[in-house]
């Protein structure tokens, strides 16, 4: 990487900074100077405090702990779904027609609408929140397997029927290294709805985890706490989808390297 470049993103990483910090000292100042109560909208001094003791007290840890492991669990098994049956649907256009119109109504309906009966058929803790983080995460990493797969360069697949390759060669050595990018694509949406996701199912009928931990703070008009917890996701959320493009660069690394 050019001298150049990393100065480029430096200069970046600085201005969102701070950016971040103008935009906290603007609501800082703004609940300040206007005396807004704590109920509707605390000062983010008041929402570092609340964060700081309930990490300290080790109150919030375990919610951390269970919201990250239902959003990896959701994302596993939802990716797993996505690229198989994404490349199955590739690879058969009879699949495609006969799978394709049950994959869309899986969609459609409002996931929120189905986690009742989730708690019904799974009953309470992790399992319904991960079957719903695993739907939630599914399409895009499906949709954008299909649609990488089959935008593959006609010439190349055309080459590689001349050469005698198999259908199996040519999706391993041809079609899955050329729609990586698109995947990799599908992978990064899949990561931020997943969760979306988990703290969504969260709220029905959970009592740990994040979006538990915003519930009870929203019936105990602690609106602090709820802050404090929407924080910890957003920090989650940043973490997660730059470890995504780390393990992106680190795939796309052997194609994009020039000699």
């Amino acid at each position: 990487m050019s001298r150049l470049l990393r100065g480029r993103r430096a200069s970046a990483r600085l201005m969102s900074l701070a950016l971040l910090v103008a935009l906290v000292g603007i609501w800082e100042a703004v609940v300040r100077q206007t005396g807004i109560s704590a109920l509707v909208l605390p000062a983010p001094s008041a929402v570092a405090a609340t964060l700081w003791n309930t990490l300290a007290s080790g109150y919030l840890w375990p919610h951390i702990g269970t919201t990250v492991a239902e959003m990896l669990l959701g994302l596993a098994l939802g990716a797993a779904a996505g690229l198989v049956i994404g490349v199955a649907l590739a690879e058969s256009a009879l699949l495609d027609r006969v799978l394709k119109p049950y994959v869309i109504v899986s969609q459609v309906v409002p996931k929120l609408a189905l986690a009742p009966l989730f708690v019904l058929w799974f009953g309470f803790g992790m399992a319904p929140t991960v079957v719903m983080t695993a739907l939630i995460c599914f399409f895009p990493l499906m949709e954008n397997t299909l649609t990488s797969l089959r935008q593959v360069d006609s010439n190349r697949l055309q080459l590689f029927g001349m050469l005698g390759a198999s259908r199996t060669q040519t999706l391993l050595r041809l079609k899955l290294p050329a729609g990586l990018p698109g995947i990799l694509a599908g992978l990064r949406v899949a990561v931020v709805l997943a969760l979306v996701g988990a703290v969504v199912g969260e709220f029905i009928g959970a009592s740990r985890g994040l979006g538990a931990v915003i519930i009870a703070a929203q019936g105990m008009m602690d609106t602090p706490l709820m802050f404090a917890a929407l924080t910890a996701i957003a920090v989650i959320g940043l973490v997660c989808y730059q470890a995504t493009l780390w393990l992106e660069r680190r795939l796309l690394r052997p194609y994009t390297d020039q000699p």
